[in-house]
């Protein structure tokens, strides 16, 4: 009995990270619809760290979009968030 628990669990996790994409797309922190959106925020929802320049900051952003756009399966929310952070930190920046 507990040869078959331990090969349920061993299909589980191999069943989990194949559905993860196998741990490749770092996963970033969320903002949700009520937070305020301060530049430390705006800095882990994109993965830049407080020494990113424009062009870095761009291209997080266009990396994150690509999954979270709507037109690709994403949700308007986490979109209209990354869209937030980005003119927050490029307002700051430039």
């Amino acid at each position: 009995m507990w040869k078959l628990l331990l090969a349920l669990l061993v299909a589980y996790a191999g069943w989990r990270l194949w559905k993860d994409g196998w741990g490749a797309k770092p996963k970033t922190r969320r903002v949700a619809a009520g937070e305020p959106v301060d530049t430390a925020a705006a800095r882990r929802l994109l993965g830049v760290d407080r020494a990113a320049d424009e062009a870095t900051i761009r291209s997080a952003h266009r990396r994150l979009m690509a999954d979270a756009h709507p037109d690709r399966g994403g949700s308007a929310e986490d979109a209209r968030a990354l869209n937030a952070a980005r003119d927050l930190l490029l307002g700051r920046v430039g």
